[in-house]
């Protein structure tokens, strides 16, 4: 749900900008002033991490901005709870690295770390299949039998097994 409230950076502490996005149909917190990071309240970030989802006005709204720099090892505080955002990683390869808010679920992401993410994969089914094999990989014979015991359960009910593994581990 999105905060109507003028937030403040979490990486440099200036003004962000409500920009609506009408593919997705909400606000995203843009440090057009600042940094160029953005915060995605709880849920939101799902509507743009993938390359088939438009991130137009987000582009607009960076434009030609002159961009501070920021320490991205700093530790940051949720502009709209106040709890320190913890470091996480976007994907199995560890390689993006983004602030989570465990309070409200909010995202933040540095300049450019939404374009990373999305280059990342080509499609969720690539992620997916990452996620399988890191599985696969890090429980060996368990996960085979936890996945031969639930494929069933999860084609009956789902049509997709990865798609079952996925939500049931992230």
């Amino acid at each position: 749900m999105d905060s109507m409230k003028t937030l403040k950076c979490p990486a440099c502490g200036e003004e962000m900008e409500k920009i609506f996005v009408a593919s997705a149909d909400c606000y995203v917190d843009i440090c057009t002033k600042g940094c160029g990071g953005i915060f995605f309240d709880n849920r939101e970030y799902q509507k743009f991490d993938e390359k088939h989802e438009s991130i137009d006005e987000i582009k607009q709204a960076l434009e030609g901005k002159q961009l501070k720099e920021v320490d991205k090892t700093f530790k940051r505080i949720c502009p709209v709870c106040g709890m320190k955002m913890m470091k996480n990683s976007t994907s199995i390869k560890h390689k993006i690295i983004i602030d989570e808010c465990y309070g409200c679920g909010g995202k933040f992401l540095d300049y450019q770390e939404l374009d990373e993410i999305r280059n990342e994969y080509a499609t969720e089914e690539e992620r997916a299949k990452d996620v399988v094999e890191y599985l696969r990989a890090n429980m060996g014979e368990e996960f085979d039998e936890m996945h031969a015991h639930k494929r069933k359960a999860s084609m009956d009910k789902e049509g997709n097994p990865i798609k079952y593994i996925i939500k049931k581990f992230f």
